[in-house]
């Protein structure tokens, strides 16, 4: 990219934190300036160099900030309106990483990231490959 993009992130748990910790996204251009959560034992605490704010919060941030994109880490059942809301805001592109599929206006992008599919397709590569590898005996 020719520009840093600020992004939120919708769900402060172990897959937030972990993305929060990623080394590298400022390195390709990306940045996380906010973080937020439901969780209201969550609300308040810092998370490296940001604080979680609470997830009715999040289309006020992002109709008040240059933001565009959002990382979902939040559960599935919950998904659908989060998203619904941050395309409302202004939010044109969505990575996500519940186990969902999301209806969005033409004009939104989503990539999903479906850990299981991704474990799937991985073991079919390593299955074809030791299967290459095997020579009658």
């Amino acid at each position: 990219t020719d520009r840093i993009w600020s992004v939120v992130l919708i769900g402060a748990g172990n897959l937030g934190r972990a993305l929060l910790a990623h080394p590298n996204f400022e390195a390709k251009g990306f940045r996380i300036v906010a973080v937020f959560d439901a969780d209201p034992t969550k609300v308040g605490t810092p998370l490296h160099d940001l604080v979680v704010l609470p997830s009715s919060a999040a289309p006020i941030y992002v109709r008040q900030n240059p933001v565009k994109l959002a990382i979902l880490a939040v559960p599935p059942e919950v998904a659908q309106d989060i998203a619904d809301d941050l395309v409302a805001a202004g939010i044109r592109g969505i990575l996500n990483f519940a186990p969902v599929a999301l209806s969005v206006p033409p004009d939104v992008a989503v990539n999903a990231v479906d850990m299981a599919v991704q474990l799937e397709q991985l073991s079919f590569l390593v299955n074809f490959s030791e299967s290459t590898r095997k020579t009658p005996g």
